[in-house]
């Protein structure tokens, strides 16, 4: 079980992390792997990413930046979770399942939700996937005008300029085009070997 108090929701410094502006794009040109998935092959030397499945959201020469989707933490009661944000729980029911978002800054929370919500601060990726790093889209989802799916990571993946380029290079990773199903369902279990027979079908 996560440690409640641990979890902080940190959106106005993850503005300014990822330097976005209010119902921002990433769809501009440099963004060369945003909307995609980035996988783990056998090769990965890092076993905090080992059989890892990673939404891009954010690729350009400043770097890049990445969610995994298919490493989950722990589930807890809706209404905890927000509590521990020091949000107010009122209508909240059911469960959240939490998942590690990367090693990066592990007490930062995301939303990696479906385009269909917007909100004040909301990065659309690709015109289907979008995360939002404010605490609006947790009332949203309560009062039921959130976003028809969406998972919560805490934590990113985060590489320097031509770092990730590297690690391509050397055959740590492949990248796929996104399948949305894949990366908003609840098999995580299964979501690595989905992504690799993804890349088996495109060939």
């Amino acid at each position: 079980m996560a440690d409640q108090g641990r979890i902080r929701w940190l959106g106005a410094a993850l503005v300014v992390l990822l330097g976005l502006a209010p119902v921002a794009t990433a769809e501009t040109e440099g963004d060369w792997l945003a909307g995609q998935l980035l996988v783990a092959t056998q090769k990965m030397a890092d076993p905090r990413f080992a059989q890892t499945v990673i939404y891009m959201v954010r690729h350009d020469q400043s770097g890049a930046l990445g969610l995994v989707v298919n490493k989950p933490v722990a589930e807890v009661p809706f209404a905890d979770f927000l509590r521990g944000m020091r949000l107010d729980p009122t209508g909240a029911d059911g469960s959240v399942r939490l998942r590690r978002g990367g090693p990066v800054q592990p007490n930062f929370g995301f939303v990696l939700h479906s385009a269909d919500y917007v909100g004040e601060d909301t990065l659309v990726v690709d015109g289907s996937v979008a995360m939002t790093a404010r605490s609006h889209v947790f009332r949203a989802m309560v009062d039921g005008s959130g976003p028809a799916r969406s998972l919560i990571v805490l934590g990113y993946a985060g590489w320097a300029p031509g770092q990730l380029e590297g690690e391509i290079e050397r055959g740590s990773w492949f990248t796929v085009p996104a399948d949305v199903d894949l990366v908003f369902d609840d098999d995580d279990a299964s979501k690595w070997r989905r992504a690799v027979a993804l890349r088996r079908i495109d060939l």
